[in-house]
């Protein structure tokens, strides 16, 4: 978004917020939170702005187990558990697990007990040697996608560990079994699939992320939900059977 076009979006004049851009103009509490909203920027991104500018934060953060928090709780395990007999897992901002269904416990099978230590980290899991990417057969299509997902989650927030992730995760070794390059595959495709040899059988998957809508709590800003669909009929008859 360039400077005039954030003046647009945020009703003021392009040389009001040049000045407030390099600090000749002291912008209001009102102004922060318009230009905050504007950029679409995390809830957690615009405290920082507020204090940075001299003002109090006005977004609340509790930790999860808070009782005020109960009913998001209730929420969280509501959908996970009525996701099932498909995966789904709750994750905060740092990709650590925060509840998962049972489900989730067939993809994981053959990871190494270190790796499902708590904080369990989804990225960590699925791109480790130990863990879930000696089992996925699009191990570059996968790891692409997971890396370029952290990369603009760091260009929001600017977030050290996610920086530090990243780091971590860009320089695992890639398993020589995966052959299958990035993007080949079935050109009516419009999601970007997991395929993943677990000990049940071959399971080809699609996800789709839930978040809060208009939270006023970092925490819960900060929270999501990975819901793992069946990309074909296969996959859905083996997860169920599995259920069953």
């Amino acid at each position: 978004m360039t400077q005039l076009d954030l003046a647009l979006e945020a009703e003021i004049s392009a040389k009001h917020l040049s000045f407030v851009e390099t600090g000749r103009a002291q912008p209001s509490r009102e102004m922060v939170l318009n230009l905050a909203e504007r950029l679409e920027m995390p809830l957690r991104e615009r405290n920082a702005l507020l204090i940075a500018a001299g003002f109090a934060p006005v977004y609340g953060e509790r930790r999860l187990s808070d009782p005020t928090l109960a009913k998001a709780r209730e929420a969280v395990e509501l959908v996970l558990k009525g996701h099932e007999p498909f995966p789904a897992v709750a994750v905060d901002r740092h990709w650590n697990v925060v509840s998962a269904n049972r489900p989730i416990s067939v993809l994981l099978a053959s990871v190494s007990p270190a790796l499902l230590k708590p904080p369990l980290n989804v990225v960590r899991v699925s791109l480790h040697p130990e863990g879930l990417a000696p089992q996925i057969v699009n191990f570059h299509e996968v790891r692409a996608h997971l890396i370029a997902r952290l990369k603009r989650q760091i260009d929001l927030s600017g977030d050290a560990k996610l920086v530090a992730l990243l780091q971590e995760v860009s320089a695992y070794p890639k398993p020589s079994r995966s052959v299958v390059p990035i993007r080949e595959g079935n050109a009516d495709d419009v999601v970007i699939k997991t395929i993943l040899d677990t000990p049940a059988g071959r399971l080809s998957l699609f996800s789709t992320m839930t978040i809060f809508g208009s939270p006023v709590d970092v925490t819960l800003s900060e929270l999501a939900i990975e819901s793992f669909f069946p990309a074909d009929s296969a996959s859905a008859d083996l997860l169920r059977k599995i259920a069953a």
